[in-house]
């Protein structure tokens, strides 16, 4: 018989789970960290929703507004007329007033579109000051609690 085939401890495979769980449980870790991450991700959402259906709104009526303005002006422009000068004129007119509304149409796009940016960058900077907040207490507590865990473990060391 070789001498390695009665040896079990050979062929065992080492078991590091216990090894494992005392490692964790010797440097806990802090879920209220993420818990507190995620509400902070979750308000910020909620908020950035409420600024994009406001906008969708907003520009939902503006959109509106105008295809009932120009509908009206078609009204105007399908009237039938009695002399060809004013089909001429009719259609000048409409014209005018097409390139008037969408000159303030747009510019009530941009105004939309403005403050969404102006409400977004506010959003971002409170959510950043938040997060950081929120990384800065996390970080604070892990420092201590592992602080606290290294001095439990060589305590018996010593």
């Amino acid at each position: 018989m070789s001498p390695l085939a009665g040896d079990k401890a050979m062929t065992k495979t080492p078991d590091f789970s216990k090894v494992m769980q005392d490692m964790m449980a010797a440097f806990p870790v802090d879920a209220s960290a993420m818990q507190n991450a995620f509400k902070t991700q979750a308000a910020m959402a909620e908020k950035m929703s409420k600024v994009t259906l406001e906008a969708a709104e907003k520009s939902t009526e503006i959109t509106a507004k105008w295809a009932k303005d120009t509908i009206a002006r078609f009204g105007d422009l399908a009237k039938a007329k009695s002399e060809p000068t004013e089909y001429t004129k009719a259609a000048t007119d409409f014209a005018s007033a097409a390139a008037e509304m969408a000159a303030e149409n747009l510019a009530a796009f941009a105004e939309v579109a403005k403050k969404v940016q102006m409400e977004t960058v506010e959003l971002m900077l409170a959510a950043g000051k938040d997060m950081q907040d929120d990384a800065t207490a996390a970080v604070k507590k892990a420092t201590t609690d592992v602080t606290t865990a290294a001095k439990k473990a060589t305590a018996p060391a010593k």
